[in-house]
């Protein structure tokens, strides 16, 4: 009679420890697929998630290769230099407390242009500031979003100018805090 009642405590011992021992496991297993998860949308790109139209998609490897050159070749003939002042600007936010802090070149299609923009110096610095003070902090904090700053700012700084334009921006310092 005493070997059963150990038996069964013994069983009852195994059963119980292997209860355990499942219910362990089922909770690392959860613990890495959320730290798996997490870490993914931590570390994916922030910026525009939307997907690609379908002419992005059909666009062919070779010519995404060509305009890449194209933009390679752009840049070893830079243009003349316009350096701006340095713009310290509240991103959009709820509560106000995103700060960017930029430094920012201009290359210019040609120096007849400056004499324009040191008349229009003001009016570019405007321009400037409501542009960077109507981004969030997400727009801006990805590549790809300050490649499209770069594009809306000279969208905007061209409609303005008459005796050039500016080919691109060069941004020389970018803090975000």
């Amino acid at each position: 009679m005493a070997d059963e009642e150990k038996k069964e405590e013994t069983k009852e011992k195994k059963s119980g420890s292997n209860l355990v021992l499942i219910i362990i496991i089922v909770l690392l297993m959860l613990i890495l697929v959320g730290g798996g998860l997490a870490a993914y949308f931590l570390l994916s790109d922030n910026g525009d998630t939307k997907q690609p139209n379908m002419s992005q998609q059909a666009q062919p490897q070779a010519q995404m290769k060509k305009s890449n050159v194209a933009r390679n070749s752009d840049l070893i003939e830079i243009g003349p230099i316009y350096p701006l002042d340095q713009f310290i600007v509240n991103l959009l936010s709820e509560g106000g407390t995103k700060f960017l802090k930029t430094k920012m070149d201009l290359e210019l299609s040609g120096p007849e242009l400056t004499a324009e923009l040191d008349k229009k110096k003001p009016l570019i610095r405007d321009i400037v500031i409501r542009t960077l003070s109507s981004k969030t902090f997400q727009e801006v904090s990805t590549n790809r979003g300050k490649e499209k700053l770069k594009d809306e700012l000279v969208d905007r700084i061209n409609a303005v100018l008459a005796d050039g334009h500016i080919k691109n921006i060069f941004f020389t310092e970018f803090v975000v805090q």
